[in-house]
C-alpha cells in the first residue's frame, strides 16, 4: 500500500515510524514532513491547508490512504474534501471536527447528553463574561473557543486575572476565537485516553500522561507539551469503564444522531476526582508528544489498524502493546515557548544509537547541506521504551546529553509523578 502522512511534527515522524515496519507498506510520503521523516520516507513540501495541492499529490504518487496528523486541516475540512474525490482518508470529517475546533460545541454536546465536565459559561461579549467571573470560585480557567496551539487555556488564580485572559481572548488574541469559555477549576490528577473510532465501533489506543507547563514540577505557561509518558498507572479495569459508558460512548452516539459519526485517532483528555471521569478536553487526532510513546509501546500492525478503520471493520482486531515504559522528552529551543531561536544547528545526531527502545522524533527541524537546523519551539523528542520509567527517563537524558544542543532547553523532570517515590 502507499500512504500519505499529513503534518511535520513529532507525531507524524512517529506514525511514519510505526507504519514503515508494516510488511504491507508499499510507499510512504510525509507531506511537508521534517529532517527525521527524511531519513525514512519521501517528504513532499507543500501547504497541508492547499487541499488542492494535496490532492494532486495524492493522485500522483497513487496513494491508498491518506492519513492526517494535526488539527487544522482536519477543522477546515480536508477529510471532506479528500472523501469527496473517492480518497480513503482517515481523520474525522469538518462537522465532527468541531469536538477540538471549538470548545463551545464540546462542552455544549456535554451538556445536552449528560456527559461529565466542570461547570462553565460561554460568552462572546465581556459584560457578561466579566459578571461570570465576578460569581465565580476562584481558581478559574479561561479558555479561548478555537484552536490555539496549546496555548488558548489558562488556570487563573484570581479575578483580575481572569478578567485580563478573558478580554484578550474576545479582543482577536488568537484568530480562531470570538468567544471565550470560563469553567469551574477542576482538582485532580490528569489521564489522556485514547481510542480509535470507525462508524461501527471503538477500540482502547493506549493511555498516557503530558506535561503541559513549561518549568519543572509544572510551573510557567502552558506549551504544546514537555514530555509525556506512557501507560498512566492511574487507568484501571474499573475506571475506564466508567470513561466508556459516561463519555467516550454518550459521545460517539450523539455525533452519529447529528449525522456525522466520529471517525479517526480521539484524544479524551480527563480530569480524575475521587474516582471519577470528568471530561476536560477533546482533541480529534493523536497527541503530540503523546503519539510518541504510544508508537513505542504499540506491537500491533499500525497499517493493518488504520486500513481497518477506514472500512470500518475495527470490530475484528485486537490490539497489543507492551508492558514496557516509554518517557519521550521533548528538546525545546531556548525561550519557548515565547520568541525563540531559530534555525540553530544541532549537530551530534548521529553519536545516538537507534532502535526500536530508543528513537529521536523530529518536532521542528529542517535539512540543509546535510545539516539538521532548527524551526520551531519543540524541536526534538528524545524517546525511550524500557522496563520501568526510572530507567526510560535516564535513557533519555543520557541520549539528550550526546546530543548538547546549547540554544535547546528541557524539563529533566518528566514523569515526576511516577517516578518521586523511587
Amino acid at each position: 500500500m502507499n500512504l500519505a502522512v499529513i503534518g511535520s511534527g513529532g507525531r507524524e515522524h512517529s506514525l511514519c515510524y510505526k507504519l514503515k515496519q508494516s510488511p504491507k507498506v508499499k510507499k510512504i510520503v510525509c507531506i511537508p514532513g521534517n529532517a527525521g521523516t527524511k531519513k525514512i520516507v519521501e517528504n513532499i513540501k507543500e501547504d497541508i491547508l492547499n487541499f488542492r495541492a494535496i490532492y494532486e499529490i495524492i493522485k500522483k504518487k497513487g496513494i491508498d490512504i491518506v492519513i492526517i496528523g494535526p488539527e487544522q486541516p482536519l477543522v477546515n475540512g480536508l477529510s471532506d474534501y479528500l472523501a469527496k474525490k473517492k480518497v480513503r482518508v482517515f481523520g474525522p470529517d469538518k462537522f465532527a471536527s468541531q469536538l477540538e475546533g471549538s470548545k463551545a460545541f464540546m462542552k455544549n454536546l456535554c451538556k445536552n447528553n449528560n456527559i461529565p465536565t466542570a461547570d462553565f459559561g460561554v460568552f462572546d461579549n465581556f459584560e457578561n463574561a466579566s459578571n461570570f467571573i465576578k460569581q465565580s470560585l476562584i481558581p478559574i480557567v479561561v479558555k479561548a473557543d478555537g484552536l490555539a496551539a496549546g496555548k488558548g487555556v489558562t488556570i487563573c488564580n484570581s479575578r483580575e486575572e481572569a478578567l485580563k485572559n478573558t478580554k484578550e481572548i474576545l479582543e482577536g488574541k488568537f484568530k480562531s476565537s470570538n468567544k471565550v469559555i470560563l469553567e469551574e477549576f477542576l482538582d485532580g490528577k490528569e489521564l489522556s485516553y485514547f481510542a480509535i473510532v470507525d462508524e461501527k465501533t471503538y477500540l482502547f489506543f493506549g493511555s498516557a500522561q503530558d506535561h503541559k507547563r513549561v518549568g519543572e514540577k509544572d510551573i510557567g505557561p502552558n506549551t504544546g507539551g514537555m514530555g509525556a509518558y506512557s501507560p498512566s498507572p492511574l487507568l484501571t479495569d474499573k475506571l475506564e469503564k466508567k470513561i466508556k459508558k459516561k463519555i467516550i460512548e454518550p459521545t460517539l452516539k450523539a455525533m452519529k444522531n447529528l449525522g456525522h459519526p466520529y471517525k479517526g485517532f480521539l484524544y479524551v483528555g480527563l480530569m480524575i476526582k475521587k474516582d471519577e471521569p470528568y471530561l476536560i478536553e477533546y482533541n480529534i487526532r493523536m497527541g503530540d508528544p503523546e503519539c510518541q510513546v504510544l508508537m513505542m509501546r504499540l506491537q500491533s500492525d499500525l497499517l493493518e489498524i488504520i486500513d481497518y478503520a477506514t472500512r470500518n471493520e475495527i470490530s475484528n482486531l485486537k490490539i497489543k502493546w507492551t508492558e514496557k515504559k516509554s518517557i519521550t522528552i521533548v528538546l525545546c529551543a531556548k525561550g519557548y515557548p515565547a520568541k525563540y531561536i531559530k534555525n540553530s544547528e544541532i549537530k551530534n545526531l548521529s553519536n545516538l544509537k537507534i532502535d526500536r527502545n530508543n528513537q529521536v522524533f523530529h518536532s521542528g527541524t529542517y535539512e540543509k547541506n546535510n545539516k539538521v537546523f532548527s524551526n520551531s519551539g519543540r524541536v526534538l523528542n528524545i524517546t525511550a521504551l524500557s522496563k520501568n520509567y526510572e530507567d526510560a527517563r535516564k535513557i533519555c537524558l543520557e541520549n539528550i546529553n550526546k546530543i548538547n544542543w546549547n540554544d535547546g532547553f528541557f524539563r529533566k523532570d518528566i514523569g515526576w509523578r511516577v517516578i518521586r517515590n523511587k
